[in-house]
């Protein structure tokens, strides 16, 4: 009997099902970041700024949006499959109508409204994900959400590289298509088998929690990890919304921009089942502080490599995948531990972990673009050097400062939370 089966029928991590959820998920929610201001500046005829201002605004949404999805789905959770299946389908309409009928039938108007429903279908999604992690998991133990953290995220990197390689790939392949379509049409294909596939998983008992207040939230630890997780999420964000412009400009590459992308994913995805056995082993904080050490070598490196250096570039997106691994594994595990440690609704908890982290993205949009735009870059046309320069310190050094940031976080985070399996009434110390 293969692993898989084995968790299944014992109530443990059914990897297989959690790992193709999530990436049909990411292979379309994370990726819109990485392909929209190319897609709409090139494809539309947008601005920097418009593109910006239309990604802030539509996350706006999202202030109330995920919080409230989380909400509903620790109240109906006798109808996480429904809501999976309509999260699923959602996601599959929506891309279709961004990239696939929008340049042919729509304007700004069309692609606002395509985005707000693919953005609201992935909620939904990686709520459920998230916040049934007790249920998916068939325990809450630190162990069981290491080992489901560690499928998740292979599943969500795998999605994103997909996601990310997919309009390049695919259009070669299809050519008369084109490859924003072509990609629309396999993320939507890819979207509705997982909605079959993972049907399943919804089938297991849903976890009995207590009512969550601020007091308890901030007593259980999560607040720490909700602040430490958004600013963590910020550099990421910054370099998925510059990942276009740094190649294609900056290093001059841009034919060898999807397999950088998978080589980034490929490390990050590989490299999650090692970070949480090695979390288990020896602890979060000093297994996720190498990993943000790594993460800011990786920058300053990339902040001084020379044009066309390709070799260089491919090792910095490995070492930066492996960093980002980490981070989606050890985080969540601790934030879904130390709620079922203080039997607290995870759904809520994790609709407001994905509002801050899409907020983290949409923050990097409406920031560094309109910023880049006024220091002179403009990817429509060759650049100057005192633009080139604003597009590498912006692509490298800004998120390295916010890494350094985190590692600050990370460094006086409670003591408690750094014990997967402590008690929650232990009090939060620092240090």
């Amino acid at each position: 009997m293969t692993r898989a089966a084995v968790d299944e029928t014992q109530g443990g991590v059914p990897a297989a099902r959690v790992a193709l959820l999530a990436a049909a998920l990411t292979a379309v929610g994370v990726p819109l970041y990485i392909h929209l201001p190319q897609f709409a500046s090139v494809e539309l005829g947008f601005s920097l700024g418009q593109i910006g201002a239309l990604l802030g605004l539509i996350r706006l949404v999202d202030v109330v949006q995920d919080p409230l999805l989380g909400r509903l789905t620790d109240h109906f959770a006798a109808h996480r499959a429904r809501m999976a299946t309509l999260a699923l389908g959602g996601l599959a309409l929506g891309v279709v109508w961004v990239f696939a009928v929008t340049p042919r039938y729509g304007g700004a108007t069309s692609l606002a409204a395509g985005l707000a429903l693919t953005f609201t279908a992935y909620s939904l999604g990686a709520v459920l994900l998230y916040g049934q992690s007790s249920s998916l998991a068939g325990s809450g133990a630190p162990a069981a959400q290491l080992r489901l953290a560690g499928a998740r995220e292979m599943g969500i990197l795998a999605g994103v590289a997909l996601g990310a390689m997919g309009p390049q790939v695919l259009g070669q392949a299809f050519a008369q298509v084109g490859g924003y379509p072509a990609y629309a049409l396999a993320a939507a294909a890819l979207a509705l088998i997982a909605a079959v596939a993972s049907k399943t998983l919804w089938q297991r008992p849903a976890a009995a929690t207590a009512p969550l207040c601020l007091r308890t939230l901030l007593r259980s630890g999560a607040g720490w990890l909700l602040a430490l997780g958004f600013v963590n999420g910020l550099p990421v964000a910054v370099t998925s919304t510059l990942f276009a412009f740094f190649v294609d400009h900056r290093l001059g590459l841009a034919e060898l921009a999807g397999v950088f992308l998978l080589v980034f994913f490929a490390a990050g995805g590989l490299s999650a089942p090692l970070w949480a056995r090695l979390a288990a082993r020896f602890g979060p904080r000093p297994v996720l502080a190498s990993a943000m050490i790594l993460a800011v070598a990786s920058f300053i490196w990339a902040w001084a490599l020379p044009f066309g250096a390709v070799w260089s570039f491919a090792l910095i997106a490995a070492a930066s995948g492996m960093a980002l691994g980490a981070d989606g594994v050890i985080l969540t595990g601790m934030l879904a531990s130390a709620l079922a440690r203080a039997g607290l609704p995870a759904g809520l908890v994790f609709g407001i972990w994905s509002f801050l982290g899409k907020a983290s993205f949409a923050l990097a949009a409406a920031v560094m673009l309109p910023v880049l735009g006024l220091a002179g870059f403009d990817p429509g046309r060759a650049n100057d050097a005192g633009a080139l320069a604003a597009l590498n310190t912006a692509y490298a050094l800004v998120p390295c400062l916010l890494k350094l940031l985190s590692l600050a976080l990370l460094i006086l985070l409670p003591r408690a939370l750094l014990q997967l399996g402590s008690n929650p009434s232990t009090p939060l110390e620092t240090g």
